[in-house]
Parts: C-alpha cells; structure tokens; sequence
C-alpha cells in the first residue's frame, strides 16, 4: 500500500486550478459534496434563487437544472478563478462577462426603480443597476416561485447580470425565495456584515440562505504557514479575523459562533452550521488514491456526519431563514 502522502500546503486549498494538479481528487470530492448538500437544501418546488457566487461555482447551473429560476450574479471584482473550478467568466467573448451596459430593470420586475437623475437607459457595470449579459434570457423577475400556483418547468439556463455581488440595490426588498452564496464568496467581502444585511432584505420571509465561508480552522493555519506567530496569538481574542493569503488577497474567517451571531444580527433563524468536510484533504487523497471507485462512498460518508457547529474543516457551511411567513 502506498506511503500516506503529506498534508499539502494550505495554500493550495485555494488555488488547485486543474485535474492534473495539486489536491485533485480532494477537489473532486470537495464538489461531489458540495453538490449532494446544494441538492438537499434547494426547494422542492420552483422558486426564484440568487446565486452570489455565479461564474465561480456550479451552484446557480445546478439551481437551474433542477427547474429554479436562477439569477447568477458575476461580480468583476471576484472573477478570479476558485479552488479547483474553472471560472466560465474568465475571458471577454463567448458568455460576454465583460459587458458594460446595464438597462434599468423596472421595479414591478423586483428590479429597483432608477434613481433621481437616470432615466432607464443604459449604465456602466459597476453602477447600482447589474449589466446584463448578452446570450443569456433577460431578468423578467417573472417565473417559477414568484406566485402561489408555481407549477414545474423545464430547466432553462440561469440568467447572468454583472454587479457587486456585496450590494443588492438592483433588487426590490422581499423578491427572492432563496439565495446561494457558496465558494466563500462572503468571506471575499470582508464587511461581511454589510453583504449579509443585503441577503437578508432581499429575501422574501420564510426564504433561505445557503452559504460558505472560510473558518478559523483554516486561517490559523494560513497564519502558521506564514509564520506569522504573533498574529497567530491575537486570534483567541479578535472579534474580526482578516488573513492574507500568500499572494496578498485577504480573506474573513469565522468561527460558528460568529457566524451563528452575524447571521442572527441580520434578521436570519440559523438552521445549521457544519463543516463542508469534515474529512481531511490528505485522507481524501490517500484514500481516493488507493481506491478510485470510493468517491460515492467518501460522499456518503460526508452526508451521514452529524450537523454540529464544530469550526472543523477549511470551510463552514451554513443554513438560514429569513423569519416570516
């Protein structure tokens, strides 16, 4: 039986760009479960999902596929490629990611109205409105989930606008039934609390959250790796942990209770918090090395863990409820 490999840098639980690189089949495991975990907590009935994270994960595509009306939000200034997912909003053309016209989306479309001054012609991306983006349906804000008698529908493909996936001021309050904020996107805006209030206004009440964000667990060791021991000590006491990763970006990480505690400030009923995985990526690799055709198990294994607000894993993974009826 092969030597257990060593634990890879953590670096790389950032930035695995292929199949044929670093952390591989952990990334392959990593998106198995992330996709049984999205399968289970979408509605069961068609409904209108925010996808937050779109072009940097295959959330909103899933959302689709399983009938929702999905509104992929591609937001410019965290366009760069995630762990072990190839951005399909990485090159001007083809999807059209660079558009820079934005048409005014009239507020009876759960759109908000124009502001003094603007008339509902076109605006540069950026602005409070999002760009639509050419090759993909219009956001109507009509469709599955918007009104009591919903019935099914064939899938259609997500419809994709550019904007500050952090400031939600294109959308009316209450218009969505759900939101999927994955990939860590929230932890990319390090005011995570100012993006969190947003979700929560733009959901309807009874709608849901689903999102991920980097734990403590992770940014310790980010610190460690970078010896930087002294900051290392203060993270016990901080009430805000911002790390840099090794290139320079920074990134917010939380324990459970400080996620349970923004989440509950802004309004949402916590359902759960988990770790994504719980299973370490050298496990993974060892075991996914060893034994190829043990992926579905290592999912169910994953699945069948008790939820527990324990900051295990690199990334938590949380459920809320905007409280309503």
């Amino acid at each position: 039986m092969p030597a257990r490999p060593p634990e890879p840098s953590i670096a790389n639980l950032r930035d695995a760009p292929g199949d044929d690189e670093s952390l591989a089949l952990y990334w392959r495991f990593y998106w198995a479960v992330a996709a049984a975990q999205l399968a289970r907590w979408l509605p069961r009935r068609p409904s209108r999902i925010l996808d937050l994270a779109g072009g940097t994960a295959r959330s909103g595509a899933q959302a689709a596929a399983a009938g929702h009306d999905v509104i992929e939000v591609l937001d410019p200034h965290l366009g760069r490629r995630r762990p072990g997912v190839p951005t399909r909003a990485s090159r001007p053309g083809g999807n059209g990611v660079l558009a820079t016209k934005s048409h005014i989306l009239p507020a009876e479309f759960g759109a908000a109205a124009p502001r003094p001054g603007e008339n509902g012609s076109a605006r540069h991306a950026g602005a409070a409105g999002p760009a639509p983006v050419p090759g993909t349906a219009p956001f109507t804000g009509t469709g599955p989930g918007t009104g009591p008698a919903a019935a099914p529908v064939a899938a259609a493909p997500a419809r994709r606008v550019i904007a500050d996936s952090g400031a939600l001021g294109f959308l009316t309050d209450a218009c969505v039934d759900a939101v999927i904020a994955e990939n860590r996107v929230l932890s990319h805006h390090l005011v995570t609390e100012a993006a969190v209030a947003e979700i929560a206004r733009v959901l309807k009440p009874g709608g849901r959250v689903l999102l991920s964000v980097d734990s403590l667990t992770l940014g310790m060791a980010l610190l460690a790796e970078q010896n930087c021991w002294a900051h290392l000590s203060d993270v016990p006491s901080a009430e805000v942990l911002l790390v840099p990763w090794p290139d320079g970006t920074i990134t917010r990480c939380f324990w459970a209770d400080q996620l349970r505690e923004l989440l509950t400030d802004a309004g949402l009923e916590v359902e759960w918090i988990r770790p994504r995985t719980a299973l370490s990526p050298s496990t993974v690799e060892h075991v996914l090395a060893t034994s190829p055709r043990a992926l579905p198990r290592l999912v169910r294994t994953e699945l069948s863990a008790p939820l527990n607000d324990d900051s295990l894993g690199v990334h938590l993974l949380a459920s809320a409820r905007r409280r309503g009826h």
